[in-house]
């Protein structure tokens, strides 16, 4: 008999189970099919759930597992995707209602992986409309719900809001979103989960409906930061059909995993960015940095070249001219239903110019070098992921964003990781970012590893109704 419960044990823990025969798949995937079916309705997680073919899945994979056919670790393991990953044949709506009927033309790269693997695609989870926003609204296929609170609707974090969701409420062991100013960790952030934002070529983006791509990054929404790199290293690696991808060589980070931050040099927030910050969320901050600071990480303070705000508001302009590119014909015609917030964000390409837009991908790489010199001699940046906690939903201000300390990171180039750091007095969660230089995913999970296992927030779960 199995020890662990299959609805919210880690994408890890499953492998174990599976490979020691102590659970089997096929009552993985039923235990949480059952689960989806009692608590999406209120969460609004997944748009669409393939239960009967992920049932025959399980089946084919415990036959493999049991005839001693497993193809790797991540054989039986469930997984959900972003309403942006393309499946052939199946529809992607990029959560809009314009696209409710688009039927994806390929699989994508990293799905063709996954599956490869030997992992169970569950169904689609929700996105905000074009993937364009922070909070994780959604005006026309609706808003997920963040599951710490049963009582107030409450932002789930975008533009990944439903796999945020999925994840934490225990309806996926883990799920992919996309990344192109946050919307990987804000969505974790404020889900008290894991996210991944890769360096860009890292994990293909080939299948995936773009929004800018100088920016997309495709990642792991994960219960645990192992789970993180277990995904990540079978999804990384060179697609001829993604060009940014054949900039890097494949990296397994599970060798270093465990290796600890003692030594580790790891820069913090300097006293100016900390203005605009909740004090709870500061509060948890400090107490994570004190705990990587006891487990030998050696802590630094410095001056960062500009302000992440300068950042911040660069990224702006690079996701608006090239979000416009893709799908500007479909915003400025009225007479489309596009979410009513979304669409003036996608119309700021409208107004921006070539030279400005060109002036600004110049800029971002005079940002880049001053960046990687100042940091030249420390292993990451510590920040909080947002600056507040999730908020009530119609408190969001559509005409802004959450971003304020994750769109750098996409801006940068750097690869980023968000870990649950705490909880605020009304239960919900805190999250650290911690940013790393380019294609130095391992030292993130590292850092991350080491401080998830000091801290224990992940075996908190979301209050049951």
């Amino acid at each position: 008999m199995t020890t662990i419960d299959p609805v919210w044990a880690t994408v890890a823990e499953l492998s174990r189970a599976f490979g020691a025969r102590t659970l089997s798949p096929v009552d993985a995937v039923e235990a949480l099919i059952g689960r989806i079916r009692r608590r999406n309705p209120v969460l609004h997680a997944y748009i669409a759930v393939y239960e009967a073919e992920a049932r025959l899945a399980a089946e084919a994979a415990d036959k493999a597992i049991r005839s001693g056919h497993r193809v790797g670790p991540l054989h039986g393991v469930p997984i959900a995707l972003k309403d942006l990953v393309d499946l052939e044949g199946r529809i992607t709506t990029g959560g809009s209602k314009v696209w409710a009927e688009r039927v994806s033309p390929v699989t994508a790269t990293l799905a063709e992986r996954l599956i490869a693997a030997g992992m169970i695609i569950l169904g689609k989870t929700h996105t905000v409309e074009f993937a364009m926003g922070s909070w994780g609204t959604n005006t026309h296929m609706g808003a997920p719900r963040n599951p710490w609170d049963l009582k107030v609707h409450r932002t789930p974090g975008g533009s990944s809001s439903g796999s945020g969701v999925a994840v934490a409420a225990g309806l996926a062991p883990v799920a992919i979103g996309t990344d192109t100013g946050g919307s990987v960790r804000i969505p974790a952030a404020w889900c008290g989960i894991v996210g991944l934002k890769v360096t860009a070529g890292r994990i293909s983006t080939y299948g995936v409906l773009p929004l800018s791509s100088t920016l997309d990054t495709p990642g792991p929404l994960a219960r645990s930061v192992e789970d993180a790199a277990l995904i990540y290293r079978a999804l990384s690696g060179p697609d001829p059909r993604d060009p940014q991808t054949l900039a890097w060589a494949p990296t397994d980070p599970l060798p270093a995993l465990r290796r600890g931050v003692a030594g580790l040099r790891l820069a913090v927030l300097p006293d100016v960015e900390r203005t605009g910050v909740e004090k709870e969320v500061l509060v948890a901050y400090d107490a994570a940095v004190d705990t990587l600071a006891k487990l030998g990480a050696r802590i630094v303070r410095l001056e960062l070249p500009h302000r992440l705000s300068d950042y911040a508001a660069a990224t702006g302009r690079i996701i608006g001219a090239e979000g416009y590119r893709f799908v500007g014909h479909l915003v400025d015609d009225e007479s489309l239903p596009t979410d009513p917030h979304v669409r003036p964000r996608i119309q700021l390409g409208r107004t921006i110019l070539a030279r400005d837009y060109l002036l600004t991908l110049a800029a971002r790489e005079e940002h880049k070098r001053a960046f990687a010199t100042a940091l030249a001699d420390v292993d990451a940046l510590l920040t909080p992921t947002a600056q507040t906690l999730a908020i009530p939903i119609d408190r969001a201000d559509q005409s802004g964003t959450a971003a304020h300390f994750t769109r750098p990171g996409n801006y940068l180039g750097l690869c980023g990781l968000a870990v649950p750091s705490g909880f605020s007095a009304d239960g919900m969660p805190t999250s650290l970012q911690i940013l790393c230089h380019a294609g130095d995913e391992a030292t993130a999970l590292r850092i991350g590893w080491a401080y998830e296992q000091a801290a224990g927030w992940m075996a908190r779960r979301p209050p049951e109704p």
